[in-house]
């Protein structure tokens, strides 16, 4: 079995995304791993380059603004169309997973390599402001598939948010029971405001962030779910060296000093929406 890893990469230095942490943490796996880099403005392919990993094959590309949002599909399908690989392990610029999830995820594959199974799907953790909190209220997607059979029969679509077969059937999707953990959030708040005047640039109308607003704010972070859990390992450095999640301990502590899960390192998400209360 032949495991392809792939990713699609652009502006990743000025909009801070994790992107070499997202390849390190799931490279042990894959036998290579392709790095779709878009035109930047900024040194996307050095920072590439920077893991002097012989698995790691780049292939370049122009971005086609005038797509809009499906321009993120379409570069993710040049991406696995490159791939040469039973699976693509697909991450993007700000997921990581867990190296203890690792053993589990290729077992998986090997298991459903010659079965009907197009993907394989999982929890989708969003870290909000600090490392400290996750969104799970409404408008939140909590499940993604991550996975991919390499067969020329599913592709990335839309805004490269998931993925269809090319026949219009069903997917056939096999759940992993492991954690995504998204970090697209957690950028400070001027490299946050950033990102959404770029989203609004290719056509997410809600990401809308004027010009004169230097930052984006977070509101009251006591009003989402905590994580008791421990973080990959490739993200240790980001995590201890985060401003407001410094801050942010603090009152996790306080509030949570009894909880088991600070000694024991429970990764575990609430399976139950949380509504958007506020915490005076």
């Amino acid at each position: 079995m032949k495991i392809s890893g792939c990713t699609i990469a652009r502006n990743v230095e000025r909009f801070q995304y994790p992107v070499l942490e997202s390849i390190r943490s799931i490279l042990p796996i894959c036998d290579e791993f392709i790095v779709n880099i878009g035109d930047s403005e900024d040194n996307t392919e050095a920072i590439i380059r920077s893991l002097r990993e012989p698995k790691i094959k780049i292939i370049r590309s122009t971005w086609d603004m005038r797509m809009g949002k499906e321009v993120l599909s379409h570069q993710t399908n040049l991406a696995l169309r490159a791939c040469g690989g039973d699976w693509a392990f697909y991450l993007q610029s700000d997921e990581v997973i867990h190296e203890a999830d690792l053993p589990r995820l290729r077992r998986l594959m090997e298991q459903h390599k010659d079965r009907p199974v197009d993907v394989l799907r999982f929890k989708w953790l969003h870290f909000y402001g600090s490392y400290y909190r996750y969104r799970i209220d409404a408008g939140w997607y909590q499940k993604q598939d991550r996975i991919v059979r390499l067969n020329g029969e599913v592709e990335s679509f839309g805004d490269a948010f998931g993925f269809r077969r090319t026949d219009g059937r069903p997917l056939r999707r096999v759940s992993t029971g492991c954690l995504l953990y998204h970090y697209g959030w957690v950028q400070n708040p001027e490299v946050m405001a950033r990102r959404r005047r770029n989203a609004a640039a290719i056509g997410y109308a809600a990401e809308s962030a004027p010009e004169n607003n230097p930052a984006y704010e977070f509101g009251n972070l006591r009003r989402f779910p905590v994580y008791f859990g421990r973080h990959p390992a490739v993200m240790r450095e980001r995590v201890e060296s985060h401003a407001l999640t410094r801050q942010d301990y603090s009152t996790v502590r306080r509030q949570y000093w009894y909880h088991p899960g600070f000694w024991l390192g429970w990764r575990y998400k609430t399976g139950r929406r949380v509504k958007q209360s506020i915490v005076p």
